[in-house]
Protein backbone atom coordinates (compact mmCIF):
# COMPACT_ATOMS: atom_id res chain seq x y z
CA UNK A 1 0.00 0.00 0.00
CA UNK A 2 1.25 3.11 -1.03
CA UNK A 3 -0.03 6.62 0.67
CA UNK A 4 0.45 10.62 0.08
CA UNK A 5 0.25 12.59 3.18
CA UNK A 6 0.11 16.55 2.97
CA UNK A 7 1.68 18.61 5.95
CA UNK A 8 1.36 22.29 6.41
CA UNK A 9 4.26 23.52 8.11
CA UNK A 10 4.25 27.11 9.87
CA UNK A 11 7.65 28.38 10.65
CA UNK A 12 11.14 28.24 8.81
CA UNK A 13 12.43 25.91 11.33
CA UNK A 14 9.96 23.15 12.63
CA UNK A 15 9.68 19.21 14.12
CA UNK A 16 5.53 18.13 13.19
CA UNK A 17 4.72 15.03 14.77
CA UNK A 18 3.33 13.03 12.46
CA UNK A 19 2.75 9.83 14.32
CA UNK A 20 -0.68 9.34 13.93
CA UNK A 21 -1.35 9.94 10.63
CA UNK A 22 1.15 7.23 10.14
CA UNK A 23 -0.48 5.03 12.59
CA UNK A 24 -3.83 5.78 10.72
CA UNK A 25 -2.11 4.85 7.38
CA UNK A 26 -1.05 1.66 9.08
CA UNK A 27 -4.52 0.70 9.87
CA UNK A 28 -6.05 1.14 6.56
CA UNK A 29 -3.56 -0.98 5.08
CA UNK A 30 -4.50 -4.18 7.01
CA UNK A 31 -1.04 -5.65 7.44
CA UNK A 32 -0.59 -7.67 10.07
CA UNK A 33 3.06 -7.59 10.05
CA UNK A 34 5.74 -5.94 7.97
CA UNK A 35 7.49 -2.78 7.23
CA UNK A 36 6.52 0.86 7.02
CA UNK A 37 8.52 3.55 5.20
CA UNK A 38 8.55 7.32 6.15
CA UNK A 39 10.01 9.17 2.72
CA UNK A 40 10.09 12.90 2.29
CA UNK A 41 10.49 13.57 -1.19
CA UNK A 42 12.29 17.10 -0.31
CA UNK A 43 15.64 18.47 -0.35
CA UNK A 44 14.38 21.16 2.76
CA UNK A 45 13.01 18.95 4.89
CA UNK A 46 13.51 15.51 6.70
CA UNK A 47 12.13 12.88 8.90
CA UNK A 48 13.26 11.45 12.26
CA UNK A 49 12.21 9.23 15.13
CA UNK A 50 12.55 10.26 18.38
CA UNK A 51 11.22 11.12 22.01
CA UNK A 52 7.53 12.39 21.48
CA UNK A 53 6.36 12.88 25.63
CA UNK A 54 8.26 15.59 26.07
CA UNK A 55 7.72 18.46 23.45
CA UNK A 56 10.98 20.10 24.53
CA UNK A 57 13.02 17.43 22.93
CA UNK A 58 12.03 18.65 19.79
CA UNK A 59 13.07 22.66 20.66
CA UNK A 60 16.23 21.01 21.98
CA UNK A 61 16.79 19.19 18.66
CA UNK A 62 16.29 22.31 16.69
CA UNK A 63 18.38 24.32 18.87
CA UNK A 64 21.19 21.64 18.39
CA UNK A 65 20.82 21.64 14.53
CA UNK A 66 21.28 25.55 14.76
CA UNK A 67 24.51 25.54 16.38
CA UNK A 68 25.75 23.07 14.36
CA UNK A 69 24.73 24.77 11.08
CA UNK A 70 24.67 27.97 11.52
CA UNK A 71 23.46 30.71 9.21
CA UNK A 72 26.35 32.51 9.01
CA UNK A 73 28.71 30.08 7.18
CA UNK A 74 29.84 31.55 3.80
CA UNK A 75 27.60 29.24 1.98
CA UNK A 76 27.21 29.60 -1.99
CA UNK A 77 24.06 28.50 -2.38
CA UNK A 78 22.58 31.28 -4.60
CA UNK A 79 18.87 30.10 -2.78
CA UNK A 80 20.12 31.29 0.46
CA UNK A 81 18.98 28.29 2.14
CA UNK A 82 22.04 26.27 1.91
CA UNK A 83 21.93 25.48 5.70
CA UNK A 84 18.24 23.94 5.13
CA UNK A 85 19.88 21.22 2.40
CA UNK A 86 22.69 21.19 5.12
CA UNK A 87 20.26 19.98 8.09
CA UNK A 88 17.92 17.85 5.83
CA UNK A 89 21.45 15.46 5.06
CA UNK A 90 22.27 15.50 8.82
CA UNK A 91 18.58 14.19 9.51
CA UNK A 92 18.01 12.17 6.35
CA UNK A 93 14.95 11.25 4.28
CA UNK A 94 13.25 8.21 5.34
CA UNK A 95 12.95 6.61 8.27
CA UNK A 96 11.29 2.54 8.22
CA UNK A 97 8.99 0.70 11.33
CA UNK A 98 8.70 -2.65 11.93
CA UNK A 99 4.67 -3.40 11.82
CA UNK A 100 3.80 -6.21 14.55
CA UNK A 101 -0.03 -7.19 15.76
CA UNK A 102 -1.66 -4.47 12.80
CA UNK A 103 0.78 -2.00 14.25
CA UNK A 104 3.48 0.37 14.44
CA UNK A 105 6.14 -1.25 16.90
CA UNK A 106 7.85 2.18 17.99
CA UNK A 107 9.60 2.46 21.50
CA UNK A 108 7.15 3.68 24.59
CA UNK A 109 8.60 7.65 24.25
CA UNK A 110 9.31 7.41 20.11
CA UNK A 111 7.60 9.51 17.48
CA UNK A 112 7.80 10.02 14.03
CA UNK A 113 8.89 13.34 13.34
CA UNK A 114 8.74 15.95 9.74
CA UNK A 115 11.72 17.76 10.46
CA UNK A 116 11.20 21.35 7.81
CA UNK A 117 14.10 23.58 7.81
CA UNK A 118 12.72 26.09 4.97
CA UNK A 119 9.08 26.65 5.88
CA UNK A 120 6.88 27.20 6.10
CA UNK A 121 5.49 25.14 3.57
CA UNK A 122 3.22 22.27 2.55
CA UNK A 123 5.36 19.03 2.49
CA UNK A 124 4.13 15.96 1.30
CA UNK A 125 5.18 12.49 3.02
CA UNK A 126 5.42 9.23 1.33
CA UNK A 127 4.00 6.08 3.12
CA UNK A 128 4.90 2.61 1.75
CA UNK A 129 3.35 -0.13 4.07
CA UNK A 130 4.82 -3.74 3.32
CA UNK A 131 3.23 -6.81 4.17
CA UNK A 132 5.62 -9.49 5.64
Amino acid sequence: MNKKIEVRTDAGDSLVDITGRIEEAVSESRVDAGLCVIYVPHTTAGVTINENADPSVRRDLLLALARAVPDSLPYTHAEGNSPAHVKASLVGSSATVFIEDGRLRLGTWQGIVLCEFDGPRQRRVWVKIISA
